[in-house]
């Protein structure tokens, strides 16, 4: 089980370093990650257990806040249409479609940084194309995906998917951002 001691914090270098590619078919070591940082987030989202094991919240985890520098990330978390957004993501990349800046009203956080940022924003793309290979858990499979994400949703792959480039939200913060919109502002089809 994976415990907030096993996430290394903002200053160590492989944080700040780009994630390997992972190699396919996905070797048991790596199906096992992933489903370990899947319980993760869960658990981290189940106050009783979140409280029994001094979890903060999260709705993603990245391998290299692990110290394993792969390119994977986990994510779990319902979007603001109540759709589960529950993806094992390998060897992801992302492409812009729309290069509007829009931002998450009071900040982002992450389990990597455990200093306060409340107030400073960081920008994201208004809409991305992400490209990967999905692990399936449950199936026991990987196929490969293509996800077209705005909003909320496309804040929470970007804020992850820095992770793998060697990115913290805390390396693009800003006080403010004139041309940015909140995230809560722009509707799926802008």
């Amino acid at each position: 089980m994976i415990l907030m001691d096993d996430i290394i914090r903002e200053g160590h270098p492989t944080l700040n370093k780009r994630a390997q590619e992972v190699s396919l078919p996905l070797s048991n070591n790596d199906k096992k990650l992933l489903k370990e940082m899947l319980e993760f987030v869960k658990n981290s989202q189940d106050s009783e257990i979140a409280e029994q094991y001094d979890l903060r919240p999260a709705v993603g985890i990245a391998a290299p806040q692990l110290n394993i520098p792969k390119r994977m990330f986990v994510v779990h978390f319902y979007g603001f249409d109540n759709t589960l957004y529950e993806y094992l993501l390998i060897n992801p990349t992302l492409e812009v479609l729309d290069d509007f800046d829009i931002y998450l009203p009071g900040g982002e956080g992450c389990l990597s940084v455990d200093r306060p940022t409340d107030g400073l924003i960081t920008p994201r793309h208004n809409k991305v194309l992400l490209k990967a290979h999905r692990f399936d858990p449950y199936a026991n499979i990987v196929v490969p995906i293509e996800l077209e994400l705005s909003g909320y949703e496309g804040i929470v792959f970007q804020h992850e998917f820095d992770h793998l480039e060697g990115v913290l939200f805390t390396e693009k913060m800003f006080e403010e951002l004139p041309n940015a919109k909140p995230a809560f502002e722009i509707k799926s089809n802008d």
